[in-house]
């Protein structure tokens, strides 16, 4: 026996369960791919531009964004940031190693690590005070 389409185009048992699994995961995909939870996945390579080293006061690449321009940073020199400003998160796209101190004189007697050029760091060990970029 052959059934014809059910009325107003319902669709019943398993077929039901498809469609609405089908709909469920689409709407998932839109949701994940929705600008607010891209925005709070952290920044974008756009947020720090090529030569760049950008520096945000709290975890997570929030707060106001300090950069700093390679071409105006002397390669081995300490550059402490102003007082009372510190970074819990940054992002290196100098081109260069770029080594971040828990210091405000640069001092290796406190943490310090080397960042190669392309890193990102969402949450540091410690509150960086100042930064060296170097040559290679």
């Amino acid at each position: 026996m052959t059934r014809g389409p059910l009325p107003g185009g319902l669709l019943r048992g398993a077929a039901r369960g498809a469609v609405l699994a089908l709909v469920s995961g689409v709407l998932a995909v839109v949701h994940l791919a929705s600008p607010s939870t891209a925005a709070a996945a952290g920044p974008k390579p756009g947020d720090c531009a090529q030569g760049e080293l950008c520096l945000w006061p709290r975890p997570g690449f929030h707060g106001e964004r300090h950069v700093y321009e390679r071409a105006r940073l002397t390669p081995g020199r300490c550059l402490r940031l102003p007082d009372g400003a510190g970074a819990r998160s940054f992002g290196n796209r100098t081109g260069r190693p770029v080594t971040v101190y828990e210091s405000g004189e640069c001092a290796e007697t406190a943490e310090f690590h080397t960042h190669p050029s392309g890193s990102w760091t969402p949450e540091g060990a410690y509150r960086v005070r100042a930064f060296k970029v170097w040559e290679r």
